[in-house]
């Protein structure tokens, strides 16, 4: 939504580094959310070092809602990876925030090809060629 496209979600991903010292901080940051996993709610498990480390995705269900912190996307695409692709965005008053731009986000969903990426390239692409005629 954030970049334009008409498409409502009803969780966020978001990719983050991997490196300690923002393991650290994302472990404080999802603490403070309330985070668990959200594959079996009852148990409350919560995140750990280990599993911000690597690659993988964890689907957490925070106190606002859903949230996907994920290691990597696509074709092992990691936060480093995806930087240099990313538009600096000011969400709110103090708070900046990186965003995929439209092209990686269409690259990404053709990687993953789920039934859902399918549904929305369309969408996607189309929103992309509106921009590019602005």
């Amino acid at each position: 939504m954030l970049e334009g496209v008409p498409v409502n979600t009803f969780d966020l991903d978001i990719v983050h580094s991997r490196e300690p010292h923002n393991i650290d901080r994302l472990l404080a940051a999802l603490d403070s959310l309330d985070a668990i996993y959200r594959a079996q709610p009852e148990l409350a498990l919560k995140p750990g070092a280990s599993h911000l480390a690597s690659p993988g995705h964890q689907l957490l269900m925070t106190r606002f809602g859903p949230l996907d912190v994920l290691g990597a996307i696509g074709q092992s695409r990691s936060y480093a990876d995806l930087l240099p692709h990313a538009d600096e965005l000011a969400v709110r008053e103090g708070l900046r925030v990186h965003v995929l731009n439209l092209e990686t986000l269409i690259a990404v969903k053709e990687e993953v090809a789920g039934e859902r990426d399918l549904a929305v390239l369309p969408i996607m692409r189309r929103t992309l060629a509106e921009k590019r005629r602005r």
